[in-house]
């Protein structure tokens, strides 16, 4: 098995970091750019992408700020979203932090890319 590495990418974008957090934490909006479906019960994120389900546990939700999940199925697994604000430009920073695979490691940050991207479709910019 491949050793664990963190990915730490960051994004700049020019949507409010409340406008961010709703689409970080929000199931309908999450489903507009991160998986096909999402519920959310309790502290308990349920993502579906074709058919399949992956559970995550929210550890750590402070609004506007950061969103950190654990995924169910490895201990190890964690995806963290920071949010912040550039001192000269003023754009907000959204700051992805995700455990993966070494051997995917590149696979994931051309995921993430296009994720994001979409991301910035759905919050104009």
């Amino acid at each position: 098995m491949s050793e664990k590495v963190k990915l730490d990418i960051e994004y700049e974008f020019k949507a409010s970091p409340a406008i961010l957090y709703e689409f970080l934490t929000n199931p309908s909006h999450l489903a507009q750019w991160f998986a096909d479906h999402c519920d959310v019960n309790g502290n308990i994120y349920s993502f579906f992408w074709n058919g399949y389900e992956e559970k995550a546990v929210a550890e750590d939700l402070r609004e506007n700020e950061y969103v950190k999940l654990r995924w169910e199925d490895e201990e190890d697994k964690i995806m963290e979203f920071k949010l912040g604000k550039a001192d000269i430009s003023n754009a907000t920073i959204l700051t992805v932090i995700d455990s993966v695979d070494e051997d995917e490691a590149e696979d994931q940050q051309l995921l993430w890319d296009s994720q994001i991207n979409t991301l910035r479709t759905k919050v104009g910019g």
